[in-house]
C-alpha cells in the first residue's frame, strides 16, 4: 500500500547551462574546453496533495561518458536529445514512493528500455550505459530533493524505515557464504555523521603546469593560480590527484615523481593516481608502482590509492587485478556504474570504490551500502562540479565515511560558473587550508537555499 510520505512526479522541466573552462582539462585522449551543465527542475505530489520541486544538476561530460572516435558535438547532442526523452518519461512515470525506490525502479526498468530506443533510432555507435546514467542523474537527485523539500527535513535525514517502503534487501544481494543479509537494513544504517569540513582533492591535469618551465605563455591572466605550487600555496591543498595517460610508462612515472616533489615541497600529505582507464596489463602500473618504492620511498607512502587504471566495462574486461591491489588500494570509479558491478569488482580483487552523484544520486547510496557491508574503502570522486552540482557532491562526500575528504576541482577548471552558489555557500566553491567548509548547507532537500541564489536561468529546453 505504501506509506503516507509516498510521491509521484508530476512536472519535469529541463535547462542547459553552458560552462567554458580557463583551462583545458585532459579526459583520457581528448581535452575539455567546454561543458553543458543539465539542470532539472522536478515537481512532486504527496498523497495529500501537496507540492514541492526539487533541482538537480549534472555537468553533461562527453570525453568521461563517452569514449570514441564520434566527433565531440555529435555525442554532446546526443545526450543532450537523450536528457530530454528522460525528462518526457520521468514527468510521466508515474509510480508512488520513495525516490530511492522510484530512481533504482526507473534505471532498472524504463531507463534501459529508453535507451535501447533511442540507440536504434540512431545511426553510429551505441550511446553507453554510462552515459545514460549520467543524463539521468539530474532528474534523480532532483527527486531526492523534492521529497526532502515537501517533507521540510534534509533528505539525509529520510533514508530510514520510517520514509522507505521497502528494505535494502529488495534491492541489494551479497555473494558471500553465509551472504550477509540485507534484510531490515537501510541506508542510514551505512551512512556516517555529517562532517561539516571535508579535505579537499586538487586535481593535477595532463595539460596542467608542474613548474613553471611548463608554463607557455598562452595561459589566462584572470587573477587565479596557473602553476601547481601557487595553488598549493593559495588553497593550503593537501592532497593531490594526478592523472596519467595509462599507455606511457616513462611519462606516467615521471610525472608522477614531478608532481609529488613539488608537492612534498608545498605541505602536501597525500597522492593519488589516475589511469585514465587506458590500461590493460596489471604489471604496466605494477612495475610504476614498484620502481616509485625503490628509488622515491617517500612519494610511495604518500600514494594513498591507485584510481581506474583498466577500461571501462567491467563485464568485457574481466581483468585479475589482486596484483594491484595487494600493493596499494585499488579504487573502481568508471566501471562501477551500480552495486552488482561493485560485486564483481571485489571478485576481481579491487578494494574500494570511488562514488559519484553523477552516476544517480539512487544509485550511488545503493553501492555506498553494498561496499560498506563488504569491507570495502570508498572515495567520493568530482566531475568538475560546479553550481548546484557541487551540492549533492559534497554532502554525499560527508555522509558516506571516505577515506579521506572528497575531489574537488571546478574552482580550478571553471570558477566564475559559480558565482552565484558561491555567494550564498563561500566555503563550497574555494578551498581554504586544504578543505571545503559546508557550514552554509542547511534547510531541506539538498541545502541548497536555491530561494537565496541570484541565479538567472536561459529558458527551459523542454518543460512537461
Amino acid at each position: 500500500m505504501g506509506k503516507l510520505t509516498d510521491i509521484r512526479c508530476v512536472g519535469v522541466t529541463l535547462y542547459y547551462l553552458p560552462v567554458e573552462t580557463r583551462m583545458p582539462l585532459k579526459f583520457g585522449n581528448e581535452t575539455v574546453t567546454s561543458v553543458t551543465c543539465g539542470r532539472a527542475c522536478v515537481t512532486v505530489e504527496g498523497r495529500d496533495g501537496r507540492t514541492a520541486a526539487g533541482w538537480g544538476e549534472t555537468p553533461l561530460s562527453v570525453t568521461w561518458v563517452w569514449p570514441g572516435s564520434l566527433p565531440y558535438e555529435e555525442r554532446h547532442e546526443a545526450m543532450k536529445a537523450f536528457c530530454e526523452v528522460l525528462a518526457k518519461a520521468w514527468s510521466s512515470f508515474g509510480a508512488e514512493g520513495h525516490p530511492l525506490e522510484l530512481g533504482h525502479d526507473f534505471m532498472e526498468g524504463e531507463l534501459r528500455g529508453l535507451l535501447e530506443t533511442f540507440n536504434l533510432a540512431r545511426p553510429g555507435p551505441a550511446m553507453p550505459w554510462l552515459a545514460g546514467l549520467v543524463c539521468f542523474s539530474l532528474f534523480d537527485i532532483a527527486l531526492h530533493d523534492a521529497y526532502g523539500n515537501l517533507h521540510g527535513r534534509s533528505i539525509y535525514d529520510l533514508y530510514s524505515s520510517q520514509y522507505l517502503n521497502r528494505d535494502l534487501a529488495a534491492f541489494l544481494e551479497s555473494p558471500d557464504d553465509p551472504p550477509i543479509s540485507f534484510a531490515g537494513k537501510f541506508p542510514e544504517e551505512f551512512l556516517k555523521a555529517p562532517l561539516l569540513q571535508l579535505t579537499a582533492w586538487h586535481l593535477v591535469g595532463g595539460l596542467d603546469p608542474v613548474g613553471k618551465e611548463e608554463i607557455t605563455g598562452e595561459e589566462p591572466e584572470d587573477g587565479y593560480p596557473i602553476e601547481l605550487a601557487d595553488w598549493i600555496d593559495r588553497d593550503g591543498l593537501k592532497c593531490l590527484k594526478i592523472k596519467l595517460r595509462g599507455n606511457d610508462a616513462a611519462w606516467d612515472y615521471q610525472r608522477t615523481v614531478k608532481v609529488g616533489q613539488v608537492g612534498q615541497e608545498g605541505g602536501v600529505d597525500w597522492l593519488s593516481a589516475d589511469f585514465n582507464c587506458t590500461v590493460t596489463d596489471p604489471a604496466y602500473v605494477n612495475e610504476i608502482l614498484d620502481r616509485l618504492k625503490a628509488e622515491h620511498p617517500s612519494l610511495h607512502e604518500m600514494l594513498l590509492y591507485v584510481e581506474q587504471p583498466f577500461p571501462y566495462e567491467l563485464e568485457e574486461n574481466r581483468i585479475d587485478v589482486h596484483s594491484v591491489s595487494s600493493r596499494k588500494p585499488l579504487f573502481l570509479d568508471e566501471s562501477a556504474h551500480d552495486w552488482k558491478l561493485v560485486r564483481m569488482g571485489r571478485e576481481l580483487g579491487w578494494t574500494g570504490v570511488a562514488l559519484k552523484t553523477c552516476k544517480t544520486q539512487s544509485g550511488a547510496l545503493l553501492s555506498c551500502c553494498w561496499a560498506r557491508a563488504h569491507g570495502m574503502s570508498l572515495m567520493v570522486q568530482d566531475l568538475t562540479n560546479p553550481m548546484l552540482a557541487q551540492i549533492p557532491h559534497v554532502l554525499l562526500g560527508a555522509r558516506a565515511g571516505t577515506i579521506m575528504g572528497v575531489e574537488t576541482n571546478s574552482m580550478q577548471f571553471y570558477p566564475e560558473a559559480s558565482s552565484a552558489e558561491a555567494a550564498v555557500h563561500p566555503g563550497l566553491y574555494r578551498r581554504q587550508g586544504g578543505e571545503l567548509e559546508l557550514g552554509s548547507i542547511r534547510g531541506s532537500g539538498f541545502g541548497y537555499r536555491i530561494g537565496e541564489i541570484a541565479r538567472k536561468l536561459p529558458a527551459p529546453a523542454v518543460e512537461y
